[in-house]
């Protein structure tokens, strides 16, 4: 029997309509969170660290590198086999399990002006996006833009998504946002949970 994957984290997805957030454990709520998320996808958290019947879970919203604390028994989880690695200065961005590199993807990131913003993160949501320039798939992020407080009526959140200017691939070319082909997001999208790490550097 082969070995069980190494887990890269644990996703935390809710359970009832909402979730409340607290500021630490048997701490104050500082927020409550719907479920789905306004585009439909289920609400879901990285879990950072835990505590008896809690949950430090990294949030989706401003500023980056935001965490809180949710209820244990309000979620339910899920371990997560694949990871993501951006690198801003190669274009490049690397599959990973298990430890080893499944492969290495060719990909647009932000310009100096409108720059991919650097520091750990997860996929929050996948999305057919009905708008062109995006490709087939996009994911959102739980990263904002640092210099942009809303693009295209949304309120700069990063996605990760194909592309119909392929020739920005491997280039300084978006306003934050990943690009990649969109042979290579398709991929992505069959195999990656939601939850899923993604380390931009």
């Amino acid at each position: 029997m082969p070995a069980a994957p190494v887990t890269t984290g644990t996703a935390a997805t809710a359970i009832d309509a909402s979730v409340a957030v607290y500021d630490a454990v048997n701490g104050r709520v500082v927020s409550t969170l719907a479920n789905p998320i306004p585009a439909g996808a289920p609400l879901t958290f990285l879990v950072a660290s835990r505590s008896g019947g809690w949950l430090e879970v990294d949030l989706a919203q401003r500023p980056n590198g935001t965490t809180g604390w949710v209820k244990a028994d309000a979620v339910t989880l899920s371990n997560l086999v694949y990871s993501l690695h951006v690198s801003t200065e190669t274009n490049t961005m690397t599959l990973s399990t298990d430890g080893a590199v499944v492969k290495t993807f060719s990909v647009a990131t932000g310009t100096g002006g409108t720059p991919t913003p650097h520091g750990s993160f997860y996929l929050t949501e996948l999305l057919a996006p009905r708008n062109a320039g995006y490709g087939p798939y996009a994911f959102g992020l739980s990263a904002f833009s640092t210099v942009l407080n809303s693009f295209g009526g949304g309120p700069g959140q990063i996605g990760l998504h194909g592309t119909d200017d392929a020739s920005s691939i491997g280039k300084a070319a978006s306003h934050g946002c990943v690009r990649m082909q969109n042979a290579d997001i398709t991929t992505l999208a069959g195999l990656l949970a939601l939850g899923t790490p993604i380390t931009i550097d």
